[in-house]
């Protein structure tokens, strides 16, 4: 049965995609923001005009602060939590490797590894058997990035999310007898706002004819891939991947 899910980073894009169709499906849905109050607030209204629960929490990922924080606001407002999506992460601007510094690398794995590695550790410790919870699933959301590369373009974001495959694995094993199952969705060409992060707003469809299925992917298509993962359907089904780039 559904019960409490956080989505980090989940004010817009697949992040925002999520929440609204978890409330959908009976979740009570904790919507963690970086900055933007308003678009998060925006996707709680969204999921409280369908009926749905819903809460708006600010924290950034990357601080360890922050992280307890979310977490225990979850515990006092939502109750015991048994679903959570690591979907926050970043990009910057494309560029080389050859051009890239100290301080955009530790921006980007900051947020996109250490915040999914805060967070998950938070998530097993209220879900785990072991602490005398009672179960739970974790969807990290990687990147397609991670088998690819990125060259030319956004390698070190490639990296992080490879480190978020390998987080996906161990994890995975670690905690399978404690009641809990951790898989990855590894989305790429879909039409969000980050690519604007990344400098081309456009990219989706500079690449859509190059890949198999000659189109780019929608959040509701990764969405649903999440919440497939997280339901009853996939109680068998831990430490894998579900590729949602169009065939590349």
């Amino acid at each position: 049965m559904p019960g409490v899910m956080i989505v980090t980073g989940a004010n817009r894009g697949i992040g925002a995609a999520t929440a609204k169709l978890a409330a959908a499906r009976g979740y009570r849905v904790c919507v963690n923001y970086h900055r933007n109050e308003a678009a998060a607030e925006a996707v709680v209204q969204a999921i409280t005009a369908d009926g749905g629960t819903a809460i708006a929490v600010q924290a950034d990922v990357s601080s360890e602060v922050d992280v307890q924080r979310l977490f225990n606001t979850v515990d006092n407002q939502l109750g015991p939590l048994t679903a959570l999506v690591n979907n926050a992460g970043i990009l910057e601007p494309q560029c080389r490797v050859e051009a890239t510094d100290a301080a955009r690398l530790e921006r980007i794995f900051k947020a996109n590894v250490i915040g999914s590695f805060l967070c998950a550790r938070e998530a097993v410790k209220r879900m785990s058997t072991r602490h005398h919870g009672e179960g739970g699933a974790i969807v990290n959301v990687s990147s397609a990035a991670s088998r690819l590369g990125s060259a030319g373009e956004y390698v070190d974001y490639a990296a992080s999310k490879g480190a978020i495959d390998t987080l996906t694995i161990g994890l995975s094993r670690e905690v399978a007898e404690e009641g809990i199952r951790v898989n990855a969705v590894r989305p790429a060409f879909i039409y969000t706002d980050m690519h604007a992060d990344g400098g081309e707003p456009g990219r989706v469809d500079r690449i859509a004819d190059s890949l198999p299925m000659k189109r780019g992917g929608q959040p509701l298509e990764v969405a649903n891939a999440i919440l497939w993962l997280l339901s009853g359907e996939a109680s068998y089904t831990t430490g894998t991947f579900i590729d949602l780039a169009g065939g590349k």
